[in-house]
This record gives C-alpha cells, sequence and structure tokens, in this order.
C-alpha cells in the first residue's frame, strides 16, 4: 500500500456535473485543484452508470430563453455536436475530456473519502484535510489544501467536518411554505434506477429471475405509464427509498428497484399485452441515483417563497428554472401521481450565502447538498442547475484562495468582484451586467455594416387555426406603434389583440395589460391584417401580444425563426396537484406553452422600426436575453459579402485579450442523453467563420481568425499587445441563421 499525500489550492470531492464545473471554473482562474471522484467515470447521475437526463432551468422547454451558459453550456453545445444521438459513453468522453483539457487539475477516479481532519469548536470549525482510498490501485492519499468543496451530494465531508446540516422535511411553519408538511420529518425523495431495451430483430425470451417483483400484485400497473418501447429516463418513477435511509439502506433499495425492473419487463415480454417479442434488455443500472439527502446550513436557507416569488438577491452568483418537483415518499408503490409540480413565472436567483457552510470556515458546497429547504431542494437538485451552482461556487473558492480569505469574508467584501468574475468567464447571472473597469470596449462608440432595423417574418409555410388565444413576445425599443399579421379569413369577422407588459425582465408570460385594439376583416385569405396600437415604455421591454380565438381565423408560420421573438399557444389551467381542489395555483409558463412552435414565428410585420439589434447592444453589459434579446444582428448575411462589427475610440488603446460572445439561442432546450433529438448539430445561430481585424498603419490586419466554430464563447489571447484606435469582428459565414449575432465583445489590454 502507498502512501500519499497531495497539495492543492481547492480540493474537490465529488465528480458530479457540480463538482466537474467547481473544478473547471477554479482551475481556469488559476488555482491548482485535486478533483475527487469515488467512481471510474465523471458526471455523477448523469454518467454512463446510472444515465439521468441533465435537466436545468429550461424545465424541457417549459421555461423561456433559460438554457444554462458557462461551464454547462459548453458541455450541452460540444455534446450536441459530438453526441447528437446522446449516447451515454460519449457523454463520459466529453466529460473526462473537459476535466483533462485543464492543467491546472488533477483528477483522481476510483477514489473515495473516508476521513476528514478538522478542528474547532462547534461554531467555528477548519478543514486541514481529507483522506481517500484509492480502488484498486492500493494508494491511501491525504489532499491538504486551504479550501474544500463538497459536491458528494450525499455530504460524507461536510458531515465528517462538523457542519451542521438537515435531512427530511422542515414543518410548514419554520419557512411559511405552502408545500411543507404540518409536522417536520425525515423523509426524502427516494432513489431511482433505470434500464435500456433494443429491438433484436428476432425473437428473445425472458425469463424472470426468482427476486422480481410480480408487478400485476402491486399499484405500479394501475397508477404507472409502462410501454414496450419506453427505456431510461422516461421509467423515471422506478423510484423508492423515500421513507428510509437513501444512504444506510442504500443496498435494501438497489435490490428493490432491481426486483421491479426485472418484473417490469417480465411483465413486458410475458403478459401478452405488448408488442414485444423482439425487444431485449440491453442494460440494467446497478448503482440507485439518490435523489436527496444532507442538505447543509448555510448562512441563508433557500425556501419555496425565494423561488416562487422570483426573489432578487444582491448576492445572486447562479440561477435555476425547473419546476418544484416533490414526488410521494411511497414512489412507485404510490398511489398518487408520480410527482406534483410547482413553476415560478420565470427563471429564480440563488444566492452565494447558500453555496458556503455556517459553521466550518472554509468548506463550501455545490450540488443536491446546498443550503435549501426540502420544497426547494425539490428544483435545485436538478442537474443543469448543481452545474452552474457548481461554477458559482469554485469561482467563488478560486477567489478565497487568492486572497486568503473565507467564504463569508468573500461575500462581505468582495461580492461585486465575484459577480463580475463569473459575468467575465461566461457564467449567467440573470439580471446583472458587466460592469469591469477594465472592459476598454465598455467606452468604445460601435458601427456595423448593416443592422436589423424592420422586424418582421414574411415566409409562410403552414397556416394554424385560431382557436385559442396565441401569443407573440417581441422586443419593443423603443416603441411599439402597430402590427401586421398574415391571415386568412372564413367569414368576415373581427381580429382581436391585446397588448400586455411581461412584469420582470427575466419572465415572458403576459403579466398586465396595456392596450387593445380590433380590426375588422373582409372574408379572404393570404390578407395582412394591420392592427394600430401605440406603447412606450419608460425602458425597453418586451411586449407579449395576445391574438384573440377566433375559429374564423387562419394564421400564417413560417420557418424562419427570429431572435428575440417568440410565439406561444393558451391551453387549459394546468393541474399541479389533486390535492388543491379548486385552489389551483396559476403557473401561465405552463399554460402558455411555446412547443408547438419551436424555431417558427407566425408572420408579422411590424410598423415601426426597432433598436433592439443595434450594435451598442454588444457592449450594454448583458450578454443573455432580458427584457429583450441584447444582440447585434446585422440586416443579412450574404455569401460573397461579409457583415461587420467595429469599435473605435477617440486614441489608441492596447489591445491584448478580445473576448466574444456569439448567439447560440439559449432558448434552445439541449439535453445529454435520450430526451428529444434536436435536427442540427451547431446552434443555427452560431457564427461559424469570422476574422478578427485591427486598423495599423492605415490598413486592416487580420489578427485572429476560426473557422468551424460551433461554441457560444472564444477568448483570444493576442501573441502581443498592439495598439490601435479601431477592431473590427468580421462575420463570413454563421451555421445556418441568415444574419450575422454577436452577443458581447469584451477588450481587454
Amino acid at each position: 500500500m502507498r502512501k500519499e499525500v497531495i497539495k492543492s489550492d481547492i480540493t474537490v470531492i465529488g465528480g458530479g456535473l457540480a463538482g466537474v464545473s467547481a473544478a473547471v471554473a477554479a482551475a481556469r482562474l488559476g488555482r491548482t485543484v485535486s478533483l475527487i471522484q469515488n467512481r471510474p467515470v465523471l458526471g455523477g447521475n448523469s454518467s454512463s452508470e446510472v444515465r439521468v437526463w441533465v435537466c436545468g432551468a429550461t424545465a424541457h422547454g417549459t421555461n423561456r430563453y433559460a438554457r444554462e451558459t458557462g461551464i454547462m453550456g459548453e458541455l450541452f453545445l460540444e455534446n450536441q455536436y459530438r453526441n447528437i444521438d446522446g449516447n451515454p459513453y460519449i457523454w463520459d468522453m466529453i466529460l473526462l475530456e473537459t476535466v483533462r483539457a485543464e492543467p491546472n487539475i488533477r483528477l483522481f477516479l476510483n477514489t473515495d473519502v473516508h476521513e476528514v481532519e478538522a478542528k474547532g469548536d462547534a461554531g467555528c470549525r477548519i478543514i486541514r484535510s481529507v483522506t481517500g482510498w484509492m480502488m484498486g490501485s492500493e494508494r491511501r492519499i491525504r489532499f491538504e489544501s486551504g479550501m474544500f468543496l463538497d459536491c458528494t451530494g450525499d455530504g460524507l465531508v461536510g458531515f465528517l467536518a462538523g457542519a451542521k446540516y438537515r435531512i427530511g422535511r422542515e414543518a410548514k411553519e419554520e419557512y411559511n411554505e405552502d408545500w411543507a408538511p404540518q409536522v417536520a420529518d425525515d423523509i426524502t425523495l427516494g432513489s431511482t434506477m433505470f434500464f435500456y431495451t433494443k429491438d433484436a430483430g428476432l425473437p428473445v425470451k425472458f425469463i424472470p429471475p426468482s427476486f422480481a417483483i410480480d408487478i400485476t400484485k402491486t399499484t405500479i400497473p394501475l397508477k404507472r405509464v409502462i410501454r414496450s418501447g419506453d427505456n431510461g429516463c422516461a421509467y423515471w418513477w422506478i423510484e423508492w427509498g423515500g421513507e428510509m435511509d437513501t444512504v444506510h439502506d442504500n443496498e435494501r433499495i438497489r435490490d428493490e428497484l432491481w426486483a421491479v425492473i426485472y418484473g417490469i419487463w417480465d411483465y413486458i415480454k410475458n403478459s401478452g399485452k405488448f408488442d414485444a417479442d423482439n425487444m431485449t434488455l440491453e442494460w440494467v443500472g446497478s448503482i440507485p441515483g439518490k435523489r436527496e439527502y444532507r442538505r447543509f446550513l448555510g448562512d441563508y436557507v433557500l425556501n419555496q417563497n425565494d423561488i416562487v416569488e422570483q426573489r432578487q438577491f444582491e448576492d445572486g452568483v447562479a440561477f435555476g428554472g425547473w419546476s418544484i418537483d416533490l414526488h410521494p415518499p411511497q414512489g412507485m408503490y404510490s398511489v398518487e401521481s408520480g410527482s406534483k409540480h410547482l413553476h415560478a413565472d420565470g427563471v429564480y436567483h440563488i444566492p452565494f450565502r447558500s453555496l458556503y457552510s455556517v459553521n466550518v470556515n472554509n468548506l463550501m458546497m455545490a450540488g443536491r447538498d446546498i443550503s435549501a429547504s426540502h420544497v426547494a431542494f425539490g428544483t435545485t437538485r436538478v442537474m443543469g442547475t448543481c452545474a452552474v451552482i457548481g461554477e458559482a461556487a469554485g469561482t467563488g473558492a478560486a477567489l478565497c484562495a487568492d486572497k486568503g480569505i473565507f467564504p463569508r469574508e468573500l461575500y462581505q467584501t468582495h461580492m461585486r468582484e465575484l459577480q463580475q468574475t463569473l459575468l467575465r468567464q461566461g457564467a449567467s447571472i440573470i439580471g446583472f451586467r458587466n460592469e469591469d473597469p477594465d472592459d476598454l470596449a465598455r467606452s468604445a462608440r460601435l458601427a456595423a455594416s448593416s443592422t436589423l432595423t424592420q422586424l418582421n417574418v414574411q415566409k409562410s409555410v403552414e397556416s394554424y387555426q385560431l382557436n385559442t388565444d396565441i401569443g407573440l413576445l417581441l422586443p419593443v425599443d423603443p416603441e411599439l406603434t402597430g402590427i401586421d399579421l398574415l391571415v386568412d379569413a372564413a367569414e368576415d369577422t373581427t381580429l382581436e389583440l391585446e397588448l400586455w407588459d411581461t412584469g420582470r425582465g427575466e419572465n415572458y408570460v403576459p403579466h398586465t395589460m396595456k392596450t387593445a385594439v380590433s380590426t375588422p376583416l373582409t372574408k379572404g385569405v393570404g390578407q395582412w391584417a394591420k392592427l394600430h396600437l401605440h406603447w412606450k415604455p419608460d425602458a425597453s421591454q418586451n411586449a407579449f401580444l395576445i391574438i384573440k380565438a377566433n375559429e374564423q381565423i387562419t394564421l400564417h408560420l413560417s420557418d424562419e425563426p427570429q431572435s428575440g421573438v417568440l410565439v406561444f399557444e393558451k391551453g387549459p389551467q394546468p393541474i399541479v396537484s389533486p390535492d388543491f381542489g379548486d385552489q389551483q395555483p396559476a403557473q401561465p409558463v405552463v399554460q402558455w406553452n411555446m412547443r408547438p412552435f419551436v424555431r417558427k414565428s407566425i408572420c408579422f410585420r411590424l410598423l415601426s422600426p426597432t433598436h433592439a439589434f443595434a450594435p451598442d447592444k454588444v457592449i450594454d453589459g448583458y450578454h443573455r436575453p432580458y427584457a429583450g434579446p441584447h444582440l447585434w444582428s446585422s440586416a443579412s448575411l450574404q455569401e460573397d459579402s461579409p457583415e461587420w462589427l467595429e469599435l473605435s475610440w477617440p486614441a489608441p488603446v492596447t489591445i491584448r485579450t478580445v473576448h466574444l460572445a456569439f448567439n447560440d439561442d439559449v432558448n434552445e432546450d439541449l439535453i445529454n442523453l435520450h430526451h428529444h433529438r434536436t435536427p442540427f448539430e451547431a446552434i443555427p445561430e452560431l457564427v461559424k467563420d469570422y476574422r478578427l481585424q485591427a486598423y495599423i498603419d492605415g490598413e486592416w490586419v487580420t489578427v485572429a481568425e476560426v473557422r468551424n466554430n460551433r461554441k457560444r464563447r472564444a477568448v483570444h489571447t493576442l501573441d502581443r499587445s498592439l495598439s490601435s484606435e479601431r477592431l473590427r469582428l468580421v462575420v463570413d459565414a454563421t451555421n445556418g441563421c441568415p444574419r450575422a449575432e454577436i452577443i458581447e465583445i469584451r477588450v481587454c489590454g
């Protein structure tokens, strides 16, 4: 047996998406990181060993413009390009490659941490080291650092260090949470395992093992959906153990899940109710995917009201958007629905104070063990959100290591620096803008080869009968004076339209009606109906236009998406849970559904020009949609006529590094495994071929050039600093969009 000591600035324990993102974030800021994972692969529940979808703020397309950026965003885009069919092993490979690309990370797979050295009294402790055993290598390794991140999910490291924590559900009165029980208990969400199937092309028999459960003697066939073609996360409801201890009873839980999986497969193969003669099992999980265990206490405990009210925090560092998603304690044996969901009106915000321990000074946490109530945890637990929390925690740990301070002091004295660092690195803090004093672009004048000023979509490819209200969201900058809609009228009738605001910059649902108009229509097809309305808000924002249902009217749809424009169909009031009876809480993000119109628009023409895509939007501080698209768009892009965006200063400036952010359409719902297949490998709006040019000695000199780009961000550090008063980004081609679209440009000396 070999004994070793590894010293680094930061030790991250847990190699799920929270730990991976934390380690990569800290390493990119120059800190040395030890990343420890007790499995042979990275990814935690998303890995090939467990195979859970990476869900996040998009909530499978329920939330608008909500996909994560930063490190999680990079992983989504890379997986989309290299693994469009969702192979779990290629996802493993992408995660491993991402970590190995960082020279400041030392990765320790198959290493189980089970010892922690910490000192101090219960209210003020310090971790000195953690020790792990590397399985198969007979190596006992002691890791010493100034900062430690518990990304283990179960929270073992923090527990061994003496960090304060909770397990189970708080009482309703503690945080005034409607969804909490009247009396606190130790019930958690259960664990799940999946299975994959395939068509073998010839008959395959299945003889169940002796331990398989006869599910016909349970409530499962009555209360859960079973289909022969489903597999993987379609069986998310194979869940059990919420009334047990999901850690100490892990083996018992796994055995029960196995028994049910083989029982389900026996039912599919041998009951005669399914066309499954040629179907066979391809893979069965062996590691329960845990949902919940310890949740550490931080200086702030995120709760249900913070989620539903979308509370803005002055120390906000991350965001989420999944519903509050709670499951019955009995899991798959429950006679209730397998889950109940409560959505806010849009994304919500996560404070830094929930990412560090209240009593262990150098302990931070990321993932499902952060400081949140059980109810709030019902949304923060999904892996896309865990990843952005991990990036925030890793960035915070890096700044702490750099300054020689603890996280609480970072919150008290360096919060703005942390937030600005996250924004500079590409992470998203919704509603926060770039205020970096070292960004020379903020003082530049902007010009462009062309700019999209007339917002319209006119190419009709299909029709849509107006049987329900339709919503059209578009930017108002600076005003809206009217709109033309392309319609057919089966009879003489009246077209009615309402204009609403969205209430908040991060929301995309109708909030307050501002005006309503109507216009008569005569029977006929292919006519442009003109609706005059005027709205000039105090600040640029989105308008939500509601085209009222009228069965005599048919709208025209286009297959040409337009950035900044979304279309919705109004559905019935969603049922959150039968428990609420007639008092169902409103969920407009569910009722106004955009899934029928993914990458589509209704045909329309705005009567007034727009400034929403002006060149100076790339330096307005926002690098994702928020009360508007916040990007520059050219009027068009021709193959033989590049479009360009130019920054200029009154006098030469010293340029060394240029940060570029391209439009990767954060409204597009991407996922790592087999939820849905997005037809393109690279987001069409992404710039594909471009040149970065500086004006030197009276001519344009190319200082950087990229072909076949598929990424949102590019950071170009020049070989040497140069002096120029003009800098130009020339776009030669995109990945399919007929316009050049740029989100942000930063320039540093």
